[in-house]
């Protein structure tokens, strides 16, 4: 039976990313803004979910709009924000008097945060409508370089869970990007839609595969050893998909969610590839994410002021089984 679904609301604040931590199974954040993120400000909440619900830990607010929101690896408290303003700002939920670090080097709005997953290395990657992706010491509180090449602006960066210094991005140029920190470049092009891309994201256990979701309404599987075309595309969205996401317990599932109000399952390996739809919200869905801790669990939030928790029928009937 189908875990009871769990409703935060957040108040004038409107979702556009949500992350579940890496090591609580309890504790999530939700980036937001004001105004549907055109105007006002932002607000960062970490929350505390229940068997019965779900509560607010703490709250930090900037005075702009949050975009996205990635949590440290390494720290359990420490999370990092990208903001309207160009910057990224380095919260600690133990100290609520407000931002640890305010970097800043970006020009325009910062889109993307993601916080290297390989434990080889401490670096946090940001994407941001300037074109441009920067990747960061956290610690150091500092930029280590400053990655051109897209000609749109930049909706996604993903680090690598594999390869050390490897990330991905998406970009409104209509291209997906491998990049080479320490070649400071990127070793892949890949023009993946011939629309917007607004997310990608890359498989828990195969280095080579990344999916991208664009403006186009469809979802594209891609395997960067042959990019002539893509393993799979996925189509039964009706508007833009805003974000992807790959399951963390079966290689071949991800979820998406879109500005048509719906959070879809997937599975690219079967010739029916959509498993579930799931239309419990009210405006557009903006930030999806998986639980690591808990099989199948799946949080997301969107412009109508929720978050949500819930197990979806069409992945509690699968195996918990790995690859």
């Amino acid at each position: 039976m189908a875990e009871v679904m769990k409703t935060f609301r957040s108040p004038s604040r409107h979702g556009y990313a949500v992350e579940i931590s890496p090591f609580f199974a309890t504790r999530l954040a939700c980036a937001t803004s004001q105004y549907y993120g055109i105007a006002g400000c932002g607000t960062l909440f970490v929350l505390e979910q229940s068997e019965v619900g779900i509560s607010l830990l703490r709250s930090f607010d900037w005075n702009d709009g949050l975009f996205d929101v990635t949590w440290s690896e390494n720290n359990e408290h420490v999370l990092v924000t990208g903001a309207g303003d160009g910057s990224l700002q380095i919260w600690d939920t133990a100290n609520p008097q407000g931002p640890l670090q305010v970097l800043k080097e970006h020009t325009q709005e910062v889109y993307s945060v993601d916080w290297s997953q390989t434990r080889v290395e401490t670096l946090v990657v940001s994407g941001s409508w300037d074109h441009t992706a920067k990747v960061w010491d956290p610690e150091r509180a500092r930029c280590l370089c400053s990655l051109r090449g897209h000609e749109g602006v930049i909706y996604s960066t993903v680090w690598s869970p594999h390869i050390p210094g490897c990330f991905a991005s998406a970009s409104g140029d209509g291209t997906l990007r491998v990049w080479d920190v320490k070649a400071g470049t990127s070793r892949l092009i890949v023009p993946a839609h011939k629309a917007e891309i607004l997310s990608c994201d890359w498989c828990k256990y195969d280095q080579n595969v990344i999916v991208t979701g664009a403006v186009d309404c469809s979802l594209r599987v891609w395997d960067l050893r042959n990019m002539r075309q893509p393993v799979s595309e996925l189509l039964g969205h009706s508007y833009a998909i805003r974000r992807v996401k790959f399951s963390p317990f079966k290689m071949t599932v991800l979820a998406s969610c879109s500005y048509d109000f719906t959070v879809r399952f997937w599975d690219y390996s079967k010739d029916l590839p959509l498993l579930g739809t799931l239309e419990h919200h009210t405006e557009f869905v903006c930030g999806v994410d998986f639980n690591l801790h808990v099989p199948n669990q799946v949080v997301d939030c969107a412009w109508d002021e929720t978050v949500k928790i819930y197990t979806p029928p069409c992945l509690a009937a699968l195996k918990h089984s790995t690859p």
